[in-house]
């Protein structure tokens, strides 16, 4: 599973308890109950990933962020699915969540000497909000003091090129009809981990394990393609189209795929929006019609996998798809990642169609 490079975290994190809505600066490494639902059954562990860019304007420190607002919808999607009704009122609004994170928190005389180096180094920059159940208690019911937590850092590299993938067609990373598949929760990354246990059974390089959906009743070649271990795929076709598979209940609806595939016509390339079908996977990696298959996260934007083993339902290779490097698209989709975080280092224009928000940090 892929994991960061080179993390530096800030000094502080953020406090933001959901009734009452107090916000406080704590400790990086401050603690948590050892008697918490969250801690003993990982109940209302939501998070979310936030990329953004420190950069210096005429002397005056900034952020920019792309997108922000999906973070948010996407973040109080998890948060309401964790919480009881009774609590559904004090659940953020976009506003509000702005005000922690961006006003409260980065903003914070804390952070400004870390948020200098990051704009020094033009280093990537992550914020990653995450929930816990303040009260002391273990019971097996929806958390009552609920809180967000709010941490930064920087880093080198996540994933990155190349890596191997395997299909994992024996474990299914969530089910539709729980409605978990298309939010961030803690819960969905245990298969995620087991699933790339399974990808280095059979190919000890592996670094991602690519599911199948929710239907192992269906033949195999009929089930659907849908997600990485904990990133988007994106395929890659000789013909200059690059294929997104549509959002639903078990695809995490992803930000910066948005960006990628708006800035795809940059790179004349087209862009479709459509289910795949395993058999249509075999065939394109047997009719020598794919060049890539990408994976899309916030972290990594967009990594190409050099090999992808596809397997049976006893678990045997049945073909293997290698990166075709020497063909331009690989090249155009090299590009695509350089454009996208281009447009958080401002030497790309942002579509239209992504809002991007730029704010003064205060001195």
């Amino acid at each position: 599973m892929a994991k960061f490079e080179g993390v530096r975290w800030a000094p502080n994190q953020l406090q933001h308890t959901l009734e009452g809505h107090d916000r406080k600066l704590i400790a990086f490494d401050a603690q948590s109950y050892s008697i918490s639902r969250s801690l003993h059954y990982g109940i209302f562990l939501v998070f979310e990933g936030i990329r953004f860019y420190c950069f210096r304007n005429n002397g005056e420190l900034c952020l920019r962020f792309v997108n922000l607002r999906h973070n948010f919808q996407r973040f109080r999607n998890g948060i309401s699915y964790c919480l009881a009704p009774k609590h559904h009122p004090f659940i953020p609004s976009d506003e509000e969540l702005e005000k922690s994170f961006v006003d409260r928190f980065l903003n914070a005389p804390e952070l400004r000497g870390f948020l200098e180096e990051m704009a020094d180094m033009g280093a990537q920059g992550y914020l990653r909000p995450y929930t816990l159940d303040q009260d002391q208690s273990i019971g097996v019911t929806y958390p009552s003091q609920p809180s967000i937590r709010v941490a930064a850092c920087r880093y080198d590299e996540y994933l990155g090129e190349p890596f191997d993938g395997v299909v994992v067609p024996s474990l299914v990373r969530a089910v539709s009809t729980n409605q978990t598949g298309c939010l961030k929760l803690g819960t969905n990354y245990l298969i995620s981990v087991k699933a790339v246990e399974v990808a280095q059974s059979v190919v000890p390089s592996a670094g991602a394990a690519l599911f199948l959906d929710d239907r192992p009743d269906l033949p195999i070649w009929d089930r659907r393609v849908t997600e990485w271990d904990s990133s988007c795929c994106l395929f890659a076709l000789r013909d200059g189209t690059i294929i997104k598979i549509p959002e639903g209940p078990l695809i995490l609806p992803s930000v910066t795929i948005q960006g990628i595939c708006a800035l795809a016509p940059r790179e004349g390339l087209t862009v479709q929006e459509r289910s795949v079908t395993y058999r249509e996977l075999v065939e394109w990696v047997q009719n020598d019609e794919l060049v890539s298959v990408c994976s899309i996260g916030t972290a990594g934007i967009l990594n190409r996998c050099q090999s992808l083993h596809l397997r049976d339902e006893s678990g045997a290779v049945i073909v293997t798809h290698h990166a075709q490097q020497d063909h331009d698209v690989y090249g155009k989709l090299a590009n695509l990642k350089n454009r996208y975080w281009g447009m958080f280092l401002g030497t790309e224009d942002i579509p239209t169609s992504i809002p991007s928000r730029v704010y003064q940090v205060v001195s």
